[in-house]
Formats: C-alpha cells, sequence, structure tokens
C-alpha cells in the first residue's frame, strides 16, 4: 500500500515538473519578440513602388555637341539615381525635324511612358501638345516663357511641365563682343527663324549691342538649305557675327565655319557652336543642366515633387571661352581671363 502511494506522489510530482518545464519553454519562446519589439526600426522604404521599372522617352531634337552632352548628363543623373536596372530609356532623335518631334512624343504617350524628356525647344513643344498628363521635361531650352507663349513668366510653367534652360546672360554676350571689337560697326545676328528662342535672343542681343552703338542686321535662316546663302549675305555686309543657341546652327557649323574663317569673327551662345565655327563665347555646360534634368526627374518618379510647382533651374556658373584656331586665323589677341576650348 505504502508502495502505492508513493508511486502516485511520484507520478504527480513529475506531472508538475513537467507542467513548469513547459511554462520555462513558452517563457523562453516569447523572449525573441520582446527582443525584436525593443529593436531600432527598419530603415524607410523607398517611395519608387517594389520592382518598378521606370520608362523614361527622351527627344533630342537633333544630334550636335550640346544636345548630346545634355542627354548623357541625363542618363547619369538617372543611373545614379536608380541603377541601370531601375529604369529603361527610350532615346529617339528628330534629326531636326519638327513633325518627326511629334511623332516621337505622340508614341511615347501612346507606350504610357512614366516621363518625357524633351532636349531642345521643338521636342518640348510638341510633348507638351501630345500630352496633359505625362510629366514633361525640358532641357536646352532658352526661354520656356518665350516657347509657350507665357508673358511676365514666373518661373514655373505648370501643369506638367518643368525643366531646365540653357539661357547665358545675354547683355554679357553683347559685352563680349564690345570687349573684342569695339571699334566695330555693323553686327549681324545669324539665326535660324523656325526657332522661337532664337528669335528671342537676337531681339535680346540686338537691343544691347545698339545701346552700345553698333548697328545690327538680323539674317535669319529656315533650315540647312539656305544656310550658306544667308550666311554668306551677313558676312558681306557685317564687320562681326552673333549666333545665339541654336540648334540648326549647331548641327551646321562646317558650312559656316567654311564662309567665316579667316574672314569675320563669330561670336556664340553656347561653346558647341563656337568650337565648330567660332571665336568665343560666353558658355554653360550642357551636361550639368542635362544631369540637374535627371535629379529633377527622380524626384519626380518617386513622388518627392509635385511637376507642376517645380521651378525653371539654370545652370550655375558660366564661362568666357576662345577658340584657338579662330583667333591666329584672324590675328586677334585673346583678352584675359578666357579659357581655351580644347
Amino acid at each position: 500500500m505504502k508502495k502505492k502511494i508513493l508511486a502516485l506522489l511520484l507520478a504527480v510530482f513529475m506531472v508538475v515538473s513537467l507542467a513548469a518545464c513547459g511554462g520555462d519553454a513558452g517563457q523562453g519562446g516569447s523572449a525573441p519578440a520582446d527582443t525584436d519589439q525593443n529593436a531600432p526600426a527598419a530603415p524607410a522604404e523607398s517611395t519608387a513602388p517594389a520592382g518598378k521599372v521606370y520608362t523614361v522617352g527622351i527627344s533630342q531634337y537633333v544630334t550636335h555637341d550640346a544636345l548630346d552632352a545634355a542627354t548623357n548628363g541625363f542618363i547619369d543623373a538617372m543611373n545614379d539615381q536608380f541603377g541601370e536596372d531601375g529604369w529603361k530609356p527610350d532615346l529617339q532623335n528628330a534629326a531636326e525635324d519638327p513633325a518627326t518631334c511629334s511623332t516621337i512624343a505622340n508614341a511615347f504617350v501612346s507606350q504610357n511612358v512614366d516621363l518625357i524628356m524633351a532636349n531642345a525647344t521643338p521636342a518640348l513643344q510638341a510633348a507638351a501638345a501630345a500630352t496633359g498628363d505625362i510629366p514633361i521635361l525640358g532641357t536646352s531650352v532658352t526661354e520656356y516663357g518665350v516657347a509657350f507663349g507665357i508673358e511676365n513668366f514666373s518661373g514655373i510653367v505648370g501643369g506638367n511641365v518643368s525643366g531646365t534652360s540653357d539661357l547665358a546672360p545675354l547683355d554679357q554676350q553683347a559685352a563680349m563682343i564690345q570687349e573684342w571689337y569695339p571699334d566695330a560697326k555693323n553686327v549681324g545676328l545669324l539665326y535660324c527663324s523656325n526657332e522661337a528662342n532664337s528669335q528671342y535672343q537676337v531681339d535680346t542681343v540686338q537691343a544691347y549691342l545698339e545701346d552700345m552703338g553698333y548697328t545690327c542686321t538680323q539674317y535669319a535662316f529656315a533650315d540647312s538649305n539656305d544656310i550658306a546663302a544667308v550666311c554668306q549675305s551677313a558676312v558681306d555686309a557685317s564687320d562681326v557675327l552673333y549666333i545665339p543657341t541654336d540648334n540648326s546652327a549647331a548641327s551646321n557649323t562646317p558650312i559656316i565655319d567654311n564662309i567665316c574663317r579667316g574672314n569675320i569673327p563669330v561670336f556664340c551662345g553656347e561653346e558647341g557652336i563656337c568650337a565648330g565655327c567660332g571665336m568665343a563665347t560666353l558658355s554653360i555646360s550642357y551636361y550639368d543642366i542635362g544631369y540637374k534634368t535627371g535629379e529633377m526627374a527622380a524626384k519626380i518618379l518617386t513622388g518627392e515633387a509635385d511637376i507642376s510647382t517645380m521651378p525653371i533651374e539654370y545652370a550655375p556658373e558660366f564661362v568666357k571661352k576662345y577658340n584657338p584656331p579662330m583667333c591666329e586665323a584672324l590675328g586677334k589677341e585673346v583678352p584675359s581671363g578666357y579659357e581655351a576650348i580644347g
């Protein structure tokens, strides 16, 4: 009997012991949860949807050094922001044809791209005409108010358009001509009549030059077919030529150079044209404004910025540069403060 009671007591003791062990295991199992609750919070997730690959349509008006540099800057900025696998560029070139710009823009709309980067004014105007919904960023555009006919432009286009400008101070470009050729009388202003921003630049520079006492005449060509004849007329009647940031001129610098080299000094609105046919320029870095456009695009795509309130961005600095072969051809000494284009 005593053995039965003892066995029963041992059995009870073992049950209680197992229950106690089970309780300890449960407490031990809950410990990691307590530890997790006290751990630092995980980093915030990106505002971009997980696994999202952005499609960006890039419309470049024509091939020349300045626009190429802006496109390269944009692509580098996007790669830096998203990596090469985080976005897909669709690069199209309009070959200096405004109608092709419209075709490209409409194709981007049909593809429902996430954003359009329009490189140069005709590409920007075509994209804006094609869609009011897809975000559009321009670059290599001189004056957005002129491009869209906005009076008293505030610096914000509004709607689905913003971007960067390649405008250098036009008063300083006019002053550069006076610095080099104070005794010149007649200045010819050579530009493409199909580019609204070129008209704006020559009108503005002409006003500054006339205030300085120069006589100015505008020489407009429609396209590459008549640029040689118009340029020759300008050379025959002028002491100095000025060419603004003009895409048609930039893509036809060999024609201009063939007529002007050794005959007349040419001052340009940007470095690419100057390298091809000019003597001196006050220029910007097109790569830099392209890169800035890419940074703006990243903010729009990830929701960090609202394109409708984004102001137009401008180049942070301007550099005086000269073209050594052109100066040598005319035997012209370079004023101080200029860097050689090389």
